[in-house]
């Protein structure tokens, strides 16, 4: 067969689109602000819709777990955590110590490059640790 007819019959293969599932619509309910509100406060930080749902159909509401594996107030306290490391300006100053490392202003003494190697591991556990809390896969670096 040649090449032209095998690309065409392959090209009209595809053309036949794909049936899609039917979904229900969405039910919607107003509420007043003060209805939502204590909602909100009954809810406890929950996701207000499956608060709603587990509330009207008598289920228990289901635990608040993402995709990490982490409960919403586990990874916002993991933020928190995040924002305070990024604010010690500790990747700055770590910067400026490589900088002045290579152009031979940082005098090199065997109690500098130890303070150094120590440094280094500590910024790599830290790091390790945040990725794993975030349910991400540390790299193996040496």
């Amino acid at each position: 067969m040649p090449l032209i007819e095998t690309f065409n019959l392959s090209a009209s293969n595809q053309d036949t689109p794909k049936p899609r599932k039917k979904r229900l619509p969405p039910f919607s309910i107003r509420l007043s602000p003060e209805e939502r509100a204590r909602l909100a406060v009954e809810a406890a930080g929950a996701p207000l819709g499956a608060y709603i749902k587990a509330k009207v159909l008598g289920t228990a509401l289901p635990v608040r777990v993402r995709r990490a594996g982490l409960a919403v107030e586990d990874r916002t306290a993991l933020a928190q955590a995040l924002a305070l490391l990024g604010r010690s300006r500790l990747s700055s100053n770590l910067n400026q110590l490589a900088h002045l490392a290579n152009i031979g202003a940082l005098p090199m003494t065997p109690e500098t490059e130890a303070a150094l190697r120590d440094t280094l591991a500590d910024v790599r556990y830290v790091r390790r640790l945040l990725m794993t809390a975030l349910g991400l896969k540390p790299e193996d670096r040496p």
